[in-house]
């Protein structure tokens, strides 16, 4: 979900400084926008460019070790600036870290969550526990 942050005489999605869009992937607008923002809002310049640092972590660690510096050094220095985001990571930093041994996530798992909490969201008043089973088969195209 898109961000929206008012500049004096209009509003702009800010995308790329959340968690959305890639700044490779920005139209020209979007571009010219965002550093205008980044003029504007020293602060949220600082977020966008820790958050790009991240991600790179993810598409550039070679292996678990360079991971875990990587992560390390990086919580280091927005801790000020993410200080739930960053306490969350260490919390989690075992589970985080160990992406780097095979490179993979539990997305599909989550999907498969937020999918199956939709039908009963959508479901409500479904009388029997049958009906949310066929209508779950069939909206990943399993015959019941």
């Amino acid at each position: 979900m898109p961000f929206y942050i008012s500049v004096p005489s209009l509003i702009t999605p800010v995308h790329c400084i959340t968690q959305t869009e890639e700044p490779e992937d920005l139209t020209e607008p979007q571009k010219i926008k965002l550093e205008a923002i980044k003029e504007k809002f020293p602060n949220l310049k600082k977020m966008q460019e820790l958050k790009e640092e991240f991600r790179k972590i993810y598409e550039t660690s070679e292996n678990p070790t360079e991971g875990m510096l990587s992560i390390s050094e990086w919580l280091a220095k927005s801790s000020s600036v993410f200080t739930k985001s960053c306490q969350t990571i260490r919390n989690w930093f075992g589970e985080i870290i160990s992406y780097f041994e095979r490179r993979t996530t539990n997305g599909v798992v989550e999907g498969i969550n937020n999918k199956l909490k939709l039908i009963k969201r959508r479901g409500y008043g479904f009388r029997n526990f049958r009906n949310f089973w066929v209508r779950s088969m069939l909206s990943w195209h399993l015959v019941c």
